[in-house]
């Protein structure tokens, strides 16, 4: 009997293509936003090859002075590139150890995956995806939104595309308590050049970030009693939020770069 040697390969390559062909336009499950509790992995893990100019921005409308508790907010992924197709997931962690916080409600465009811990994209022909996110009913301490996302080329494989990372920076809790509470003296506020940061007494180092309002982290560095300058010289003008941690605590003021 005749056997059919170029039958079984195809059949073994019908699985593989129809992988590489759903892993963008479906959507991705598993664990993949680049975040820590992920253990870093991104979309790279099947993506790779392309350049688009890409990037990947987390909004919120979270407050600058943190979220409430059991409280639904407006979440917003945006991948900006020259690509045809674009894809994401995201998820949010606990930044004491990076454990998945919050709930999600789907919305065109988006599904939840993993058990409701991450959102994935149902639509690769838009760029930015908006879905909601409901904060934990109990104290969680700050939390960050990590997000990973895909420029793809549009060729229905994994290959030719471009892979981007970002995050929304830590987000603290409203109902923070003050033994955990960071309190900081920052002046002049507005400014146009110079931030000062004044540490409270006891606060020997720590770490300053400056988010836009898109949750981007724009500048960072490390400050102490003796030397609290920040420039803000390079950044644009508008309204900024400075968050300050040290010793296991956080604390954060709305900043205006004049």
């Amino acid at each position: 009997m005749k056997k059919n040697y170029f039958f079984k390969p195809l059949l073994f390559l019908i699985p593989i293509t129809a992988f590489a062909l759903m892993s963008l336009s479906g959507g991705r499950d598993g664990a993949f936003s680049g975040s820590p509790g992920d253990a870093g992995n991104t979309c790279s893990a099947c993506h790779s090859g392309g350049s688009f100019g890409a990037n990947v921005s987390i909004s919120t409308n979270i407050p600058g002075s943190g979220y409430a508790f059991n409280t639904p907010y407006t979440i917003t992924v945006t991948t900006s590139s020259s690509a045809s197709e674009h894809g994401f997931q995201l998820t949010a962690e606990r930044d004491s150890d990076n454990a998945n916080v919050g709930t999600y409600t789907a919305t065109s465009g988006n599904q939840i995956v993993n058990s409701g811990t991450h959102m994935t994209h149902t639509n690769d022909s838009q760029n930015s995806w908006t879905f909601t996110w409901t904060s934990p009913s109990t104290e969680q301490g700050p939390i960050t939104f990590y997000a990973s996302s895909v420029a793809a080329d549009g060729g229905g494989g994994t290959g030719g595309d471009q892979v981007v990372t970002g995050n929304t920076g830590s987000i603290s809790s409203l109902s923070i308590s003050d033994a955990r509470l960071l309190k900081f003296e920052m002046y002049p506020n507005p400014s146009s050049d110079v931030l000062n940061i004044q540490l409270p007494t006891g606060t020997s180092k720590a770490k300053v970030g400056v988010f836009d309002y898109t949750g981007r982290l724009v500048s960072s560095q490390d400050v102490t009693p003796s030397n609290g300058r920040v420039d803000v010289t390079n950044l644009s003008s508008g309204m900024y939020i400075v968050k300050v941690t040290a010793d296991n605590k956080i604390g954060a003021q709305r900043f205006i770069k004049s």
